[in-house]
C-alpha cells in the first residue's frame, strides 16, 4: 500500500522556478489540471484561527496581568474576583496554545509537505537563500514585479520560523515555567520546567522576559496581517 505522506522526488523543492517557496514538481503537475494548488489543509487552518484567538487573549490578559487594573475602584476585594478571572483567562488560553502547537508539530510530521514549512529553513539550500534576497529587493522596491509563491515566500517563511516556531515555544516554556511556580515545587510543571526561573535568576526576570515575548509577538502579528 502507497503511503502518500512519504518523502518521493516529486516533494524536493524546485531549484528554481516561476512558482517558488516550497512549490515541488507534484505541485507544478497539479497546476497542470487545476487552477489552484491545495496548500494549507484543514488541521492547520483550524489551527491557524484557534491559534490566533488564543493569541489575542493572552495579549490582552496578559498585559493586565503586567499592569493590574485599579480592581478596588470596581468593588471591595472580598466581593469581586477581577484579577483572578484575568488570571484564569491567561492560564486558559495558555493551555490551548500549548495544546494546539503540539497538535500543530504532530501535523508537520503526518501532514502534507507544505505543513512542515513553518518548522524547518532550508539554510543548506542556495537557491532558497536567492529567494530571500529577491524578496528583501522586492519591499526595498528594487524589482519591477514580484514572485507567486506555493506557501509562504522565503522571507514569510523566515519570520514565521523566528516569531512563531521558536517565539511560541519561548513563550510556552517561560509562561509554563511561571505557572510552575505558583503551584509549589513538588509539583510536576516546576519539576519539568522550575529549571527556567533558576536559569533566568529569579522569577521577575523571567516575568520581565515573557512580558517582551509578548510585544515581539504584538509587531509579527501587526507585519503579518
Amino acid at each position: 500500500m502507497r503511503d502518500d505522506h512519504a518523502p518521493t522526488a516529486a516533494d524536493d523543492p524546485l531549484p528554481g522556478a516561476m512558482l517558488a517557496g516550497d512549490a515541488t514538481a507534484a505541485d507544478i503537475e497539479l497546476l497542470r489540471k487545476h487552477s489552484s494548488v491545495y496548500v494549507y489543509e484543514a488541521p492547520v487552518r483550524i489551527w491557524h484561527w484557534i491559534n490566533a484567538a488564543a493569541i489575542m487573549v493572552l495579549i490582552f490578559t496578559g498585559w493586565f496581568i503586567g499592569s493590574p487594573p485599579p480592581s478596588m475602584q470596581i468593588a471591595e476585594a472580598t466581593h469581586q474576583f477581577v484579577f483572578g478571572y484575568i488570571r484564569f483567562a491567561h492560564f486558559a488560553a495558555g493551555w490551548i496554545l500549548t495544546v494546539g502547537f503540539l497538535g500543530r508539530i504532530y501535523w508537520a510530521f503526518v501532514g502534507n509537505h507544505h505543513a512542515r514549512q513553518l518548522f524547518v529553513l532550508p539554510v543548506w539550500n542556495a537557491h532558497w537563500w536567492k529567494e530571500i534576497l529577491f524578496e528583501l529587493r522586492w519591499y526595498l522596491f528594487l524589482e519591477k514585479e514580484p514572485k507567486k509563491y506555493v506557501g509562504h515566500n522565503p522571507l514569510a517563511q523566515t519570520a514565521m520560523f523566528f516569531f512563531m516556531t521558536l517565539g511560541l515555544s519561548f513563550m510556552i516554556v517561560t509562561g509554563l515555567a511561571l505557572y510552575s511556580e505558583g503551584l509549589g515545587q513538588d509539583s510536576l510543571l516546576h519539576h519539568l520546567f522550575g529549571w527556567v526561573l533558576t536559569l533566568g535568576g529569579n522569577s521577575q526576570i523571567i516575568h520581565s522576559v515573557h512580558h517582551l515575548g509578548m510585544w515581539a509577538i504584538v509587531i509579527f502579528m501587526i507585519i503579518h496581517i
